[in-house]
């Protein structure tokens, strides 16, 4: 189901297509009238698989001969054979795989998420056509890996663990992992250097890029990213000397028509960093005024490195550069929208509609064909850089026919639909990451005031931890669903329909399988010690963090008010899943577990009296991580 956007094409290409008419009508704010070609995807599946894929990442052979699509949603792999334009196998794997990379001849690693593993799996051939999926081997990582990086003449991979803010080193040769090494929050993605020896972690939860030493796991340098948000795919230059990547950048400012047009709410960004040593890092903005770019995610550069692509997953198209033209700056910029002289230049960048929701992308080695994977339109997306436009799309299956499951993927596209704000500047997933929330305190207007930031709520269990909002004033999820839409994102009011998809996807969310709750511990007697506090009297956590959801739905004073709040007390958040927050508390002011307990929300002031021992709190955290 394609979306129907207000947005179109950019002005670049715009001029290309129908001339300077055109681009005087955008300099003046209008939108000139326009098509968007439908091509409709080939069915070509095996029909294995009922239901929605979630295609979001993919993997293309050396020689061109297939792709391989990791499917979020199916929890499967399909396998396609691009000499006949059709899907040739599909198996199904272990929980949410997130993300892929090829080895050596026809192997690939996917990471699946939620299960905390690695699979190896072989494409198999016959007289050289793509036939079948074979799993070779399943690698334990624990703690919901997710972006990969592979050193094929050291016969090893890296991936980083987002729950733990580690990376794992895995031995290609014994199928295992070799060892781990902290690196910080959210190591979403991450590339090596063409000689295998620096590792780049781009780490969302930090608001920064790291750059490690491969074989020690030493940090070398670390280049922050101010006020950076959602890190996307991470891409090394071939000589080594730069990391590109993808990201959101928020401001803290209220939410207002002239903030987000500004670029001064939420604004994307490609940046790149130094990987020969620290540098401070430059980048280009990508947002067109009155037709901005949203959740830009999937990065690649084609092999003569003349051409780099950008997926705008909330825009649903792919963004075109020439290398040579990007204005990357470095100290003072760059600018708050894009610079001028790329929107002048259709040779320089122009604009590619897609449809649905653009993830992972690989270049071809003609440097002119793209694949993308698509992950709301359930396709293989074949473009060609050199017409502007899009080649074929492969199906990857039929869609459903429960009207249920039709419901929760409407709003599943609704969510990661920018057109829905302001100008397209941002979705909800800019500010709620899988779901989630992010790393950052944002002024979203959600309590009638300006200037009184706030933590994004994850949603996973949502529409079991009413009320809602920090202050509990909202009773109503589908009137705080579309307030989301009037207020937050400043777009137009959702239908009643559009209301209840996303209530039903809303719905469809939950926490992944808790890896703290589910590894092979070490620490259970600390957790049972741990568990024992919390629940005591003298502790008194349970009395407010209570039932399924350890919130008891109501509102506390707990002395953390601010002068600008305009209501009083706040409503007990949910700790299920409180292990992958890296801000807490109603305005993020703690970035630990431990700082909450020791100085913002310690026992003794607002629990059962309680001074804890060094030990106690570790027992404590070690159990409230479980949740």
């Amino acid at each position: 189901m394609r979306i129907q956007r207000a947005a179109i094409f950019a002005a670049c290409l715009l001029t290309w297509i129908t001339g300077l008419t055109d681009l005087n009508l955008m300099a003046q704010g209008q939108r000139p009238e326009r098509q968007i070609p439908s091509l409709k995807a080939e069915d070509t599946t095996v029909n294995r698989i009922e239901g929605y894929r979630g295609p979001i990442d993919l993997v293309v052979a050396e020689d061109e001969a297939w792709a391989a699509t990791v499917n979020e949603l199916s929890h499967s792999v399909s396998l396609i054979d691009l000499r006949s334009s059709r899907v040739v196998d599909e198996m199904t794997c272990s929980a949410r795989p997130s993300a892929c990379v090829r080895l050596s001849g026809d192997e690939l690693l996917v990471s699946c998420r939620d299960d905390g593993v690695v699979q190896r799996i072989l494409v198999q051939r016959q007289d050289g056509v793509p036939i079948g999926l074979k799993p070779i081997a399943q690698i334990e990582t624990g703690f919901q890996p997710l972006g990969m990086a592979v050193d094929l003449a050291r016969q090893r991979a890296f991936v980083g663990l987002i729950a733990s803010g580690e990376v794992a080193e895995i031995d290609l040769i014994a199928n295992a992992v070799r060892g781990t090494f902290p690196v910080g929050q959210w190591p979403r993605y991450l590339t090596l250097t063409p000689d295998g020896k620096r590792l780049a972690v781009g780490l969302s939860g930090e608001s920064k890029v790291a750059v490690f030493d491969s074989s020690t796991g030493q940090l070398e340098y670390e280049e922050p990213l101010s006020g950076g948000i959602n890190l996307g795919h991470m891409r090394c230059s071939a000589d080594g000397l730069q990391v590109y990547f993808p990201w959101m950048i928020y401001r803290s400012n209220p939410i207002d028509v002239g903030n987000i047009r500004r670029g001064w709410v939420l604004a994307s960004r490609i940046g790149r960093v130094r990987l020969d040593g620290p540098a401070y890092r430059e980048a280009i903005s990508l947002d067109v005024p009155k037709l901005a770019v949203a959740d830009p995610h999937g990065l690649a550069i084609t092999p003569d490195e003349k051409t780099m692509v950008v997926t705008s997953s909330g825009t649903h198209e792919l963004l075109v550069y020439r290398v040579a033209d990007m204005p990357f700056v470095g100290a003072g910029g760059p600018g708050d929208l894009i610079d001028a002289k790329l929107l002048r230049n259709r040779e320089a960048f122009f604009r590619i509609e897609l449809g649905g929701r653009p993830m992972g992308v690989e270049a071809a080695r003609d440097n002119r064909t793209v694949y993308i994977s698509n992950h709301t339109l359930d396709s293989l997306q074949i473009v060609d850089l050199a017409t502007g436009h899009l080649r074929s799309s492969i199906s990857l299956g039929a869609p459903p026919n429960d009207t249920q499951q039709q419901l929760v993927h409407l709003g599943l596209e609704i969510f990661h639909d920018a057109g829905r704000s302001l100008d397209q500047w941002y979705s909800c997933r800019s500010c709620h990451l899988d779901g989630g929330s992010n790393a950052k305190a944002m002024d979203t207007w959600n309590d009638g005031s300006s200037l009184t930031a706030k933590t994004v709520l994850p949603l996973m269990n949502v529409t079991a931890t009413g009320p809602w909002t920090w202050h509990g004033w909202q009773t109503d999820l589908d009137e705080s669903i579309q307030n989301s839409f009037e207020s937050t994102m400043q777009g137009q009011p959702g239908s009643v329909d559009d209301v209840a998809a996303v209530r039903a996807y809303l719905a469809s969310l939950s926490f992944p399988r808790n890896p703290f709750r589910h590894a092979d511990n070490k620490n259970t007697l600390a957790i049972g010690r741990g568990e024992a506090l919390f629940r005591s009297s003298q502790v008194g956590c349970a009395n407010c963090h209570a039932g399924a959801e350890y919130s008891d739905g109501e509102i506390h004073d707990v002395g953390l008010a601010g002068d600008s709040d305009r209501y009083s007390g706040f409503n007990t958040p949910s700790l299920v899943g409180v292990y992958q927050k890296v801000r807490l508390l109603h305005d993020g002011r703690s970035k630990s577990l431990r700082d909450v307990l020791t100085t913002w929300h310690t026992p003794a002031e607002i629990g059962g009296g309680a001074e804890l021992s060094q030990q106690q709190l570790d027992d404590l955290i070690s159990f409230l991580k479980t949740l």
